[in-house]
């Protein structure tokens, strides 16, 4: 996963709609070959702060009164499947995505 510096400059690209192609590349590998260990500390581990974990990965997480716990995760193949897609330069709405960050959209 990227350090801290790696995840501002991203953070200052995105604001500023000059998110690259390599970016979302990026992004997708981390989620679909993240580690999920963060999210499982969460789970199971009493008093863990949350400061310093890695939980990019996690989607919901629920606890009932009961102690029931239901965790989503990203899904994985979805992440895979578009990396694949991003890789092979095909149909992706990338392209489109990236214009319409950078404010070049078509108007409706």
């Amino acid at each position: 996963m990227e350090g801290k510096k790696g995840s501002k400059t991203l953070q200052k690209r995105i604001r500023a709609g000059t998110l690259t192609r390599e970016d979302v590349a990026r992004r997708l590998a981390e989620l679909a070959f993240g580690r999920a260990n963060d999210c499982v500390k969460l789970v199971l581990e009493e008093g863990v702060q949350i400061d310093g974990l890695d939980l990019s990965l996690l989607r919901e997480l629920k606890r009932n009164d009961k102690g029931t716990v239901e965790v989503q995760l990203v899904d994985r193949l979805k992440a895979l499947e578009q990396l694949a897609l991003l890789a092979q330069g095909q149909g992706t709405d990338l392209e489109s995505f990236l214009q319409a960050l950078q404010g070049g959209g078509e108007e409706p």
